[in-house]
């Protein structure tokens, strides 16, 4: 699409908003729920913008518009927003202000900031308003800019089925789990706590959906008392069978627009419970003057982000499938490249099929469990793989040829649990350099993997595993090292993961528990040459006990070889190689079994002690 259409939805924006008497629009990722993956209905920015990642946000000026996002997207924005009269803020980046501070710095007294008070979090509504009204100016939350602009956009709900995850997945009842959180109610002297965030409510109702695509997630609130449970959704689109089943341990289902009536009615002088991060503005503003709002993170996050033994064992199973349809994707990828013709996207679309085909194995009613993909897979060929996130489109797609690299972060949805796993591979010849790059990322990979630590480090005390050897020689990756994966829902979720500093907005420098998924993703970015990056999930467990303390360690799950052809010994060290050779007997192990006599002769040369 020509860029010069975003200029024009720029200027259409600012039409409307001299009309409105607005001097700055801001238009965040976020739906009505910050959640990080949005539905199309959400999609306002990148309509706007012309920027596809998924985070970032625009604010557009009566003279001027800018957008921010983070280290991810360095790149990709700065290709998709050419021409567009948008300038990029990296952020994070030194000397860039914060997207807050921005806005106060340029609105003028007697201006109006304006937004849609669903779209941001109370927490950040609630700063804005305050510093915005220090200077004498306003700001407005009470109009959709986007709906003024985007005439044909897609509709909020997609009218998709909502089903019932069975407890032998979920390994606890949503009873179970609702009298869990209750508990941390009392010990919070609250007697209502209003849930927002999708995964949280999916996970806490043991439902999954459709409305987002690959975020198994229904779109809906949830209030929490210590008498009743009321869910707002999309009621149609729920089984009878299934209400009834809710109504029976005291859940009502209501509406999705019902919320703000059902909040005003909440009797005055209690305590709600509420993540002001997640809450919206709008949320916040409906409750009663005399009610006391108790902010604190939702209990649910760090119930759900602690895998319970049914979830770890079914997650295992997961990643078996997974690993089985990589390694078959790999072996197919390898013996044909440069005989048979293959682009970024057939490739994609080869390997997505091989997860559908894998979807039964270890089922024994011959059932196929696979869901859907966990995310849009990224396939890129040598430079493109420099953008973290690069989505190949029928502009971009480049075909492959028998040199250089090919990078693959993928994954999918299973009844059993959720995958994430990123493999670069080499095609053909492949420079000196490159090949010291990409034995880096795998020694860097394993250092992590391999770690060791007593009860109570965050992934703030363990990123420089992982990040060490490329400091080594003066390398950087722009972004976290590692993520928490949830089951069956957002393949990203805190409160762990791995980074070399506190990001308050991601929410992942959560203690590290026993139970916990996190994703060990270290990588090499060079714009207009390669990337690389190589990705396992770790389970992390408890480990020993002694006079110093609980020791944890990780357990990788993830399955599937990494590429040898890759590998320059000079730069591993012993205990690497040891590492690396102990990896590749446990995948051939666990894969070797549901693979033919030819894949399987294959995986033997490739899973080979070095």
């Amino acid at each position: 699409m020509s860029q010069s259409i975003y200029f024009d939805r720029v200027n259409k924006l600012r039409e409307i908003m001299k009309s409105e008497g607005i001097a700055f629009a801001y238009i965040p990722t976020e739906d009505f729920h910050q959640s990080e993956y949005v539905g199309d209905y959400f999609k306002g920015r990148a309509y706007i913008s012309g920027f596809t990642g998924s985070a970032g946000t625009l604010l557009v000026g009566l003279n001027d518009a800018g957008l921010w996002t983070d280290g991810r997207y360095y790149v990709q924005a700065a290709k998709e927003l050419e021409g567009s009269g948008i300038t990029l803020f990296k952020d994070g980046s030194a000397g860039v202000p914060k997207l807050i501070d921005y806005i106060v710095d340029n609105a003028k007294e007697g201006e109006v900031v304006a937004l849609d008070g669903r779209v941001i979090s109370a927490k950040d509504g609630a700063e804005l308003k305050e510093r915005l009204e220090a200077k004498g100016a306003t700001l407005r939350v009470d109009i959709d800019l986007v709906d003024k602009v985007w005439a044909d956009r897609p509709e909020l709900f997609p009218r998709r089925a909502v089903y019932e995850l069975d407890v032998k997945y979920a390994g606890k009842s949503a009873e179970d789990k609702i009298n869990d959180i209750r508990e941390f109610m009392k010990s919070e002297a609250a007697s209502v706590h209003v849930v927002t965030s999708l995964e949280d409510i999916a996970w806490i109702l043991n439902v999954r959906g459709n409305d987002i695509e690959n975020c198994p997630v229904v779109i809906s609130n949830l209030v929490i008392t210590m008498e009743e449970v009321a869910w707002f959704t999309h009621k149609s689109d729920v089984p009878a069978e299934l209400i009834k089943k809710l109504n029976s341990i005291g859940i009502i289902v209501g509406e999705y627009d019902e919320l703000l009536d059902y909040i005003a009615g909440i009797e005055g002088g209690q305590t709600v419970l509420v993540d002001e991060k997640k809450v919206n503005f709008a949320i916040i503003n409906s409750f009663a003057k005399d009610i006391k709002i108790k902010n604190a993170q939702n209990p649910s996050l760090k119930m759900k982000a602690i895998k319970n033994k049914t979830e770890q064992e079914n997650t295992i199973k997961a990643h078996i499938k997974d690993g089985v349809a990589v390694t078959k994707f790999m072996y197919w990828l390898k013996t044909n490249i440069g005989k048979i013709p293959m682009t970024e996207i057939s490739t994609s679309d080869y390997q997505e099929m091989l997860r559908k085909e894998c979807g039964n194995i270890l089922n024994e009613d011959g059932t196929n469990s696979m869901v859907g993909l966990s995310f849009d897979t990224i396939s890129a060929y040598n430079a493109n793989a420099a953008m973290m996130h690069y989505s190949a489109s029928e502009e971009s797609n480049a075909v492959l040829e028998p040199r250089g690299m090919l990078l693959m972060d993928s994954g999918g949805h299973y009844l059993e649990g959720s995958t994430d796993i990123t493999r670069t591979y080499i095609l053909g010849e492949v420079d000196a350099e490159w090949k010291k790059h990409y034995t880096l990322v795998v020694k860097s990979m394993l250092n992590l993997a391999n770690a060791r630590f007593l009860y109570g480090c965050t992934g703030l005390n363990l990123d420089i595993l992982a990040r060490g050897p490329l400091w080594d020689i003066g390398l950087d990756y722009r972004c976290g090292t590692g993520h928490g994966v949830g089951y069956l829902l957002s393949v990203h979720e805190g409160p762990n993961g791995f980074r070399w500093r506190m990001v308050k907005e991601r929410n992942d420098s959560g203690v590290l528990e026993a139970g916990m998924i996190t994703t060990d993703e270290p990588g090499v970015y060079e714009e207009g040459s390669h990337g690389i990056r190589i990705e396992n999930e770790l389970l992390c467990r408890e480990d020993y006990e002694n006079e110093y303390g609980r020791y944890m360690s990780f357990e990788t799950i993830t399955y599937a070889p990494i590429d040898l052809d890759g590998i320059d010994t000079s730069y591993l060290e012993k205990k690497d190689i040891e590492r690396l050779n102990n990896y590749h007997a446990m995948v051939y192990e666990k894969v070797s079994p549901f693979l033919t006599e030819d894949e399987k002769e294959w995986l033997k040369e490739y899973t080979r002690a070095i």
